[in-house]
């Protein structure tokens, strides 16, 4: 049965999220806009200064809560004038929207180094009476500003989406409607990493994990076209409600990581590692897609198939111990990649020995072969329709899927979900 605003609602289920992987400036960026005017010190971070974070979420419902990450920050930060709006346009907000939203114990929230937080429950009152159809495909404006100093900023560094920043010294811009106080944009997220919402106990989540193959490189810059936003919309178009797509790639993202002593990575903690902060701490979550392994295997990796295997199969028996489906995913090819680090013989044997093994192991609980569907089996390369760059209308890499390889990608896991589950209302 499709889930409506007016539903019963018995439990938090994750509607959006974003995996903190490191401090600015360090990470892949896609299209990122000069920021040296909004953040000229990358050690102090954000000074008295108010930020907008546009989100797209799988569905809305009347109530919801924010958490926001310091997990690599080096001092508490303090977000006060929290606000969520619906997202006008730019960085306005449809003004009937606006809603603030406060700390568990207090107006400020407060976030520990090394921490997250969650926000009060914030209901949104104008969402009455609004068919649950007309919200889907809406974006949220996530507005705070930064109390003094923040220090090293945790961010997502790969948004795919426009968000906005006012100057250092503007920190009540947070609360402009027409956002004229917030000229410089980001196409980055700071802090926020996830929202839940409160909804039916038959609505579950459904989780992307993975590198930049998730993440969305190479797709187009507020275009919500990454696989998982596709997949979204599919299971609209085929009537189900109960199953909420949300991602949690990071581009660079390694299985295993890097070898011991090579120091932090602009992809963040290995997946492994990543498990119980960027996963299993997400609200309502039933099933977990897993595409990642080829940055294993490129010139920042060097781990063998084996090792990549290893790590992979630990992470999925701690996956499935938790109750979890988790569906996998073989490595479309790199070789001949233009990308720095891909495209290399030893490489593309590691990938190919990988996926062998997965399909003959079967340790997930389904395979998508994706290898099969985008991988040109003539030349071992990347199919020349799926190998192109959305973002800037440039050739692609070679190791980085364009909008219609996304959409290949979603129709492949809709397909294994269809053989798995009853996703037809």
């Amino acid at each position: 049965m499709p889930v409506s605003c007016s539903a019963p609602a018995s439990h938090w289920v994750t509607i959006w999220a974003a995996s903190a992987q490191g401090v600015y400036p360090v990470g892949g960026t896609i299209a990122q806009p000069d920021l040296r005017s909004a953040l000229p010190s990358a050690a102090s971070g954000m000074v008295d200064q108010a930020m907008r974070m546009i989100v797209r979420p799988a569905q809305l419902a009347p109530r919801i809560r924010l958490r926001c990450s310091n997990a690599f920050g080096e001092r508490a930060i303090h977000l006060r004038d929290l606000h969520v709006g619906l997202h006008l346009g730019g960085g306005a907000l449809v003004p009937w929207t606006l809603v603030r939203g406060t700390a568990r114990n207090g107006d400020t929230l407060v976030v520990p180094p090394g921490q997250t937080c969650w926000t009060a429950p914030i209901d949104l009152p104008w969402m009455s009476g609004m068919p649950a159809r007309c919200l889907k495909g809406n974006d949220l404006a996530v507005s705070c500003a930064v109390e003094g100093t923040s220090g090293p900023l945790t961010w997502h560094a790969k948004a795919m989406t426009t968000s906005y920043l006012s100057a250092p010294g503007e920190p009540d811009a947070c609360c402009d409607i027409d956002a004229m106080r917030l000229p410089y944009t980001t196409t980055s997220w700071y802090f926020l990493n996830a929202v839940d919402a409160w909804l039916p106990t038959s609505v579950r989540c459904l989780v992307g994990y993975g590198d930049s193959l998730t993440d969305g490189t190479a797709t187009t810059l507020n275009g919500h076209d990454r696989w998982t936003d596709v997949l979204q919309r599919q299971l609209w178009f085929q009537g189900c409600d109960d199953l909420v797509v949300v991602n949690a790639g990071i581009g660079g993202n390694q299985i295993a990581g890097p070898e011991p002593g090579a120091g932090p990575t602009r992809g963040g903690p290995a997946a492994i590692e990543r498990l119980g902060r960027d996963l299993l701490s997400l609200s309502g979550v039933q099933t977990v897609v897993w595409i990642e392994g080829i940055n294993d295997f490129s010139d920042n990796g060097q781990r063998s198939a084996a090792t990549v295997l290893n790590a992979c199969r630990r992470a999925v028996d701690q996956l499935r111990a938790r109750g979890l489906q988790v569906i996998g995913a073989t490595i479309p090819s790199a070789l001949g990649s233009t990308r720095p680090g891909h495209g290399g013989i030893w490489q593309d044997e590691q990938r190919r020995a990988f996926n062998a093994a997965l399909r003959q192991h079967k340790f997930f609980d389904a395979l998508v072969d994706l290898d099969a569907l985008m991988t040109d089996p003539v030349t071992g390369q990347m199919r020349d329709s799926f190998n192109g760059d959305s973002t800037f209308g440039e050739p692609g890499d070679g190791v980085h899927p364009n909008r219609a390889g996304h959409a290949c990608m979603a129709q492949a896991v809709l397909d294994v979900l269809s053989a798995q589950v009853h996703l037809t209302p």
